[in-house]
């Protein structure tokens, strides 16, 4: 009896798509949001509801992404991922998948035998040869049958102790572009932790809460729970770490595994081991977070499209006022240099106000325009590099080296004059050139 039962749920593991048909109602608003990206929106201070994938080293992040997408992706010892990697997945029902990576202005088109290779070659081509990174993206569009409607963007796992040819401040570089990316308030923080490991000792999870404290945007998923399923149960529940978006426990594809073995044997480890199967079945497994995540997706850009449309439109409307203001088609020189002193006295206007006045109605937001603003980062410099020196012996005198050079010009002098008036005095009336 037991056997046939996983018998049935291996056949229903394998027949079921990874998610169900809501990807039908995600997919228009995914693409308008991923037209935007493409667009480098972003520039413009308007910031896109993202899933970004972030982990420690060796903390099973590749699996979890193979996992979901159903291809190889590079593996190696040390950083495997080493610029920002834009994954879109697409449920296309064809028989044939169509995979293309976008990069420097250029798309590549590959196939799920050699996109790992083609994502290496990018990747030395925007990062360089070596083991530096870069935080110049490169986007994977998957398009396959059976794979969630997601958008994630995948970072570099995170390292303390630079290899042979990393830079020696690579823990800064990494952290650097994982605050850039999940610091955002519409970034949803897909947080890979390994099993193996006290999850309150996780690099990652304290660059999470020093920008999600509460951790109501981040979702923790957890790797290799077969490898220690001891007390993972009671780490789950007891939520030390404030992963307000719940945990979801997976099993990592072994060795050879075809994806749909790997699903097929995640279900049975769940459901029969003596304890692993006390863990809810709605937080376990692949599919349940390629669930979770499209939900919670589709949830964020339901929450910030109107704020997106807005911050959209008042944009552009800033930008038609300012062409407005450009001047119209000119058919003469004077009409040119007329125009070109106009914008001459609105400048020097705009510059007086600045440095005059310290009005700074022309650029609320610019920062980097008000004087005050300047002035205390130039503080803050000079501050920081004086505490970089070392502080001085308080029992050495204070301007002493420069008060003995002041007494010896000082000598010299009282020395030129006396030789000067004892030769007047004398009647000589002969001078000498004396040095000073």
């Amino acid at each position: 009896m037991e056997e046939e039962s996983s018998l049935v749920v291996a056949q229903a593991v394998q027949e079921a798509p990874i998610i169900s048909s809501y990807n039908d109602r995600i997919r228009p608003l995914l693409d308008a949001v991923d037209s935007l990206r493409h667009l480098m929106i972003t520039r413009e201070g308007i910031q896109l509801p993202t899933i970004v994938v972030v982990g420690d080293q060796s903390s099973g992040k590749s699996s979890v992404l193979e996992s979901l997408a159903g291809i190889n992706l590079p593996r190696g010892q040390g950083i495997c991922t080493r610029v920002p990697l834009i994954m879109r997945l697409m449920d296309q029902p064809t028989l044939e998948p169509d995979l293309s990576l976008e990069f420097n202005g250029k798309v590549v088109r590959t196939d799920e035998e050699h996109v790992s290779e083609a994502i290496n070659q990018a990747t030395e081509e925007i990062a360089g040869f070596g083991k530096g990174i870069s935080d110049s993206p490169l986007t994977l569009e998957v398009r396959k049958n059976g794979v969630p409607d997601l958008t994630m963007v995948d970072l570099p796992g995170i390292t303390r102790v630079p290899v042979h040819g990393q830079p020696e401040n690579i823990y800064d570089q990494i952290k650097d572009i994982i605050m850039e990316y999940i610091t955002p308030e519409e970034s949803i923080i897909l947080n890979v932790l390994s099993a193996t490991v006290d999850f309150t000792t996780c690099e990652s999870i304290r660059m999470s809460q020093m920008v999600d404290k509460t951790g109501e945007r981040t979702l923790a998923v957890v790797t290799k729970s077969d490898k220690s399923p001891e007390g993972l149960l009671e780490k789950v529940t007891a939520d030390d770490v404030n992963i307000g978006l719940g945990y979801v426990c997976v099993r990592n594809r072994i060795g050879e595994e075809s994806y749909e073995e790997a699903r097929v044997e995640e279900a049975r480890l769940f459901e029969s081991h003596p304890q692993l199967s006390k863990i809810d079945k709605s937080i376990v497994g692949i599919p349940v977070l390629a669930q979770k995540l499209v939900q919670i997706q589709a949830a964020s850009i339901a929450r910030n499209l109107p704020a997106i449309v807005k911050s959209i439109n008042d944009n552009l409307s800033l930008n038609v006022a300012e062409a407005k203001r450009m001047p119209q088609k000119m058919s003469s020189f004077t009409e040119a240099m007329t125009a070109f002193m106009q914008i001459i006295g609105m400048a020097k206007e705009s510059l007086r106000k600045i440095l005059v006045r310290g009005e700074f109605d022309e650029y609320p937001d610019e920062q980097n325009m008000h004087c005050t603003a300047r002035l205390v980062e130039m503080l803050n410099q000079f501050s920081d590099e004086l505490h970089k020196h070392s502080e001085r012996d308080p029992a050495e005198k204070f301007l002493m080296e420069e008060i003995m050079v002041l007494e010896k010009k000082k000598k010299k002098k009282v020395a030129v004059l006396r030789y000067f008036y004892s030769n007047n005095v004398n009647g000589t009336g002969t001078s000498k050139t004396v040095a000073v």
